[in-house]
């Protein structure tokens, strides 16, 4: 008997349950009555959780007054770059028909301005904005640099647009008397932005550490000046900045401008009466035709007032129980059919 060449054995695999392919196995059968059980199943839960978020979206109180058109003064002055330096207010009072109980929040709304679009949201230094290098300005354009070559601090088509509108929201007690609801301007970034995404330079001076660079060409202040008052709120650390440089999705949508501190007369929420708005207009919108409005609302425990979530799992839910009771059909039609030849 001729014996194999030594090569060719040490070519083969191990003896061994693994390489040999041998290792015990499960093969999963799905009978019909698991498959039905698992669609009813889910198409119950979709249906159930979609009735509870929009119930839950309902129960939140909200109020929107768009103010592009009551500020049109404003607007128009706005229109014009030579006016920048140029202060416009309006007042616009409304009403509050009920009171607004627990924790209510103010957000700004913008109308058709895209900031999802690629060379946008690109045109920032995340280098910069984590304090590492202040005149790293590369990936800018094309704000960059200043006309006399200077790095701008922080740089880029995203910062350089900020939302810089002042909103105060004013209580009228009476005819006689007017107060200032008091508007909390921290706590409004993620976690991870305001920790780990955002970072100041090491020194405790920012003026001393921005030396050497220039604000935004659309910006009144330099980044060190936001929020002197409040060194943990100032910088790149400030709320309103980090708010604002999380890119939107859509054309509309609404950034988070601040919320109640319940103190006083608002320990409970905000009571109905008269209230208005003070709002200092510096935000252009009708270069690009859009609208801007300020927004009240509470909140539950899946968020705002927006129905797209409920209405999702309600549609999904009413999808999986029509492919239920079609898979049940076809599967008695085929069992059926089966009995039926069995006894011809």
């Amino acid at each position: 008997m001729e014996e194999r060449p030594q090569h060719r054995l040490s070519r083969l695999p191990d003896n061994s349950a693994l390489k040999q392919q041998e290792l015990p196995a499960h093969r999963l059968y799905f009978t019909a009555r698991r498959v039905l059980f698992v669609f009813f199943t889910t198409g119950i839960f979709c249906l159930c959780m979609g009735i509870i978020l929009i119930l839950s979206a309902r129960s939140t109180q909200e109020i929107e007054i768009n103010y592009t058109r009551i500020c049109a003064n404003c607007a128009k002055l706005r229109e014009n770059a030579s006016n920048f330096d140029k202060e416009c207010t309006c007042s616009i009072p409304f009403y509050l028909s009920g009171k607004m109980m627990g924790n209510v929040y103010m957000y700004y709304k913008l109308y058709g301005f895209y900031q999802n679009l690629y060379r946008y949201v690109r045109s920032r230094s995340n280098r910069q904005l984590v304090g590492k290098d202040i005149k790293a300005v590369d990936d800018c354009a094309p704000f960059k640099m200043s006309d006399n070559k200077t790095p701008i601090v922080p740089c880029g088509a995203i910062a350089n647009s900020m939302f810089n509108d002042t909103i105060i929201l004013l209580h009228n007690i009476n005819s006689s008397v007017q107060i200032k609801v008091p508007m909390l301007k921290s706590g409004l970034t993620w976690w991870t932005d305001k920790y780990v995404k955002f970072q100041n330079p090491s020194s405790k001076n920012l003026a001393d550490e921005f030396r050497g660079t220039t604000k935004p060409p659309n910006w009144p202040k330099p980044i060190y000046d936001l929020e002197k008052k409040d060194p943990r709120n100032n910088g790149f650390l400030n709320d309103d900045f980090i708010v604002w440089m999380r890119a939107a999705a859509f054309p509309t949508f609404k950034k988070l401008y601040g919320r109640l501190n319940r103190t006083h007369h608002f320990i409970e929420g905000l009571p109905a009466g008269n209230y208005s708005f003070n709002i200092t207009y510096n935000f252009p919108v009708t270069r690009f035709h859009g609208e801007k409005s300020v927004v009240l609302s509470t909140l539950t425990w899946c968020g705002g007032n927006s129905l797209f979530l409920g209405l999702a799992y309600t549609v999904t839910g009413a999808i999986t129980w029509l492919a239920s009771f079609a898979m049940m059909a076809i599967h008695i039609m085929l069992k059926n059919k089966k009995i039926s030849v069995f006894h011809q």
